[in-house]
């Protein structure tokens, strides 16, 4: 009889952790399920294509121990986005290297949400722009270092990679597919000047055309100075296409990044400017008549005046409040 009160305890204590125990334990099952399919799926494709409702129950959900990497995308050929398919090859070169590598781990998935296939998480997210990335981290609501820089960054694997890592403590090496491009440039230039020297062989006096060296050069410079080096280093977008509007922006709007167009643009620029200052050069040292000279010069001007202004302009647009121009543009 003395033992029945410990009993009724016992029952007691085992009727009032049941509901919790339970919950705990169909939490945990429910985690493995998200879990295991989600693997299974990124066995079959790096990059898992998200609808509203995969998004709604597998990244924002609750529960979660893992973290998800997001690509927001506009991919239809209707869409015309250049920037969402450049940044999809990068996105997919980095998801292949995480598959394939060491760095394989179910704590963290890559995603992808199409706005055709999942507008309304878009409109969810007041998303108003594509391509994006965003880390859904295992515990919390993204922060503001969650959502990655694209326009500063760019879009390289290398630099999504970096911001992984930063994000998610997963380090991933990025190993880009072969590209015989360059290998097969290289060989093309090199035998264009062993054809050249085989059969100019008696007559190298073109490798001392001062004028021909002075072209290169000065191309070289055009192309470093417009920005060629730093698309090379940061991999950044070609242009910017709201999916909404439609609105293309070639020249970025922040000092701190440039888009490829831009540097194009730049380039171009530079040339009339550059072009402009050969002409007034060869206007007041050559023997031509006065005539042709004068024109020369007017040309010259004309160039400078008009390109330089130009110039100016894109300065001002990334560098709002510059008080200063050359000309009313």
């Amino acid at each position: 009889m003395a033992a029945l009160p410990v009993l009724v305890l016992l029952a007691l204590a085992a009727t009032w952790s049941g509901p919790g125990a339970a919950g705990q334990k169909r939490k945990e099952m429910v985690l493995s399920e998200k879990v295991n399919q989600l693997m299974e799926w990124a066995s079959k494709r790096s990059v898992i294509r998200m609808n509203g409702d995969k998004f709604r129950r597998l990244v924002k959900a609750p529960p979660r121990n893992y973290s998800v990497i997001v690509m927001f995308t506009a991919l239809q050929p209707h869409r015309q986005c250049v920037v969402c398919k450049q940044a999809d090859e990068e996105y997919q070169i980095l998801a292949n290297s995480w598959r394939y590598s060491s760095a394989f781990t179910n704590k963290i998935f890559f995603a992808m949400v199409d706005f055709d296939e999942g507008s309304d998480v878009f409109q969810m997210l007041n998303m108003n722009s594509a391509p994006t990335f965003i880390n859904f981290p295992a515990k919390g609501k993204p922060k503001r270092g969650d959502t990655y820089e694209l326009q500063v960054r760019g879009f390289a694997a290398e630099q999504l990679a970096r911001w992984v890592a930063d994000r998610t403590d997963v380090n991933i090496r990025v190993i880009r597919p072969p590209n015989y491009a360059g290998p097969l440039m290289l060989g093309l230039l090199l035998a264009v000047i062993g054809g050249l020297v085989y059969l100019r062989g008696s007559n190298l006096d073109f490798l001392y055309n001062k004028t021909g060296w002075a072209l290169a050069a000065l191309c070289f410079v055009l192309a470093m100075t417009s920005g060629q080096m730093w698309n090379h280093i940061r991999g950044p977008p070609y242009a910017h296409k709201n999916p909404h509007t439609g609105q293309v922006n070639y020249i970025h709007g922040s000092s701190q990044a440039q888009f490829v167009a831009e540097t194009h643009i730049v380039l171009l620029f530079n040339g009339g400017v550059t072009l402009g200052m050969v002409l007034l050069h060869e206007a007041a040292t050559s023997d031509m008549d006065v005539g042709k000279r004068k024109i020369m010069c007017i040309a010259g001007i004309g160039l400078v005046v008009l390109f330089f202004s130009w110039l100016l302009s894109v300065f001002r647009s990334k560098y709002h409040g510059y008080p200063y121009r050359y000309v009313c543009l």
